[in-house]
């Protein structure tokens, strides 16, 4: 519990746990209306169900009305798919069904790693208007976790619960300016920490190799030019102002240099590599431990 005395409210989304306190428990009115707002995310973006429009446009391509939200989404995917090379890609969904994170969660490989398809060949997307001109398997997992974040905590704005703090798996939104102090987990053992960092009003979000990970080196952070899990990066973090930006350049330092992408977004941001060695910029208010 980020406050002393804050109450909890828990519960499953798009494949994640969430907790989501605040200064009084929350009504039920307002509980279903954030269970709403995650069932509308994922019976759009889930590539995990066979209802959802992601899945649709998987088997039959043509255009797509997704939810406002896409209209965020594309202008920061085009950015970092731009920035990283194709790295960072959308369609990177038929790449990680490849390795064996599929729609069944089989986590047996098919065969060996298969790049995604050219932005520019498969995929038109126009503000909420998403056209493919082939069966492909969007995935906007890198950046969709933190926009679902953003999107629950306008919805306990709205209910009139300015103060509130968000932990989905570890992605962390807090809208109050008392700070939390957050420990920032190692990338190789989940039970310690290699440093904190005092979280303020804003977002932290991290990605890391061992999660969401299996087989023999296997894990959900893949270089879309090749479909291969990348190997130079173990765990990374970013600060932003939204959920949204911490979460998706959070897997974007996975292919970019953070000094990089200070040149185009405003955040914090902390790589640590497979070497051992660790960068992080100038404002980055963890403290690291020895």
């Amino acid at each position: 519990m980020p406050h002393p005395g804050w109450a909890d409210f828990s519960f499953d989304g798009i494949g994640t746990r969430w907790e989501v306190s605040t200064p009084s428990p929350l009504a039920d009115g307002h509980r279903r209306r954030l269970l709403d707002v995650v069932a509308d995310y994922d019976s759009a973006w889930s590539r995990f169900r066979p209802d959802s429009l992601v899945s649709r446009a998987a088997r039959q391509p043509g255009s797509y009305d997704f939810p406002a939200g896409a209209a965020d989404l594309e202008p920061l995917y085009r950015a970092l798919h731009r920035l990283s090379g194709g790295a960072m890609t959308p369609l990177i969904g038929g790449s990680l069904a490849q390795l064996g994170y599929d729609g069944d969660y089989s986590l047996r490989p098919l065969g060996p790693p298969v790049a995604a398809p050219r932005w520019e060949d498969a995929l038109e997307w126009n503000g909420t208007v998403l056209t493919t001109r082939a069966p492909v398997v969007i995935d906007v997992g890198a950046a969709g976790k933190g926009q679902l974040a953003d999107l629950l905590s306008a919805e306990l704005s709205a209910c009139g619960i300015g103060e509130h703090f968000i932990d989905a798996s570890g992605d962390l939104l807090n809208s109050s300016r008392a700070p939390v102090e957050v420990a920032l987990e190692h990338p190789y053992d989940a039970s310690r920490a290699i440093g904190t960092l005092p979280l303020s009003a804003g977002a932290l979000c991290a990605s890391a190799a061992n999660r969401r990970a299996w087989g023999d080196g296997l894990h959900h952070v893949l270089d879309g030019t090749t479909g291969a899990p990348v190997r130079t990066v173990v765990a990374s973090w970013a600060m932003a102002g939204t959920a949204m930006l911490a979460d998706a350049l959070a897997t974007a330092l996975f292919f970019v240099e953070g000094t990089r992408l200070r040149e185009e977004f405003e955040f914090s941001w902390l790589t640590v590599y497979s070497d051992g060695h660790a960068e992080y910029s100038a404002d980055f208010e963890g403290a690291l431990f020895t």
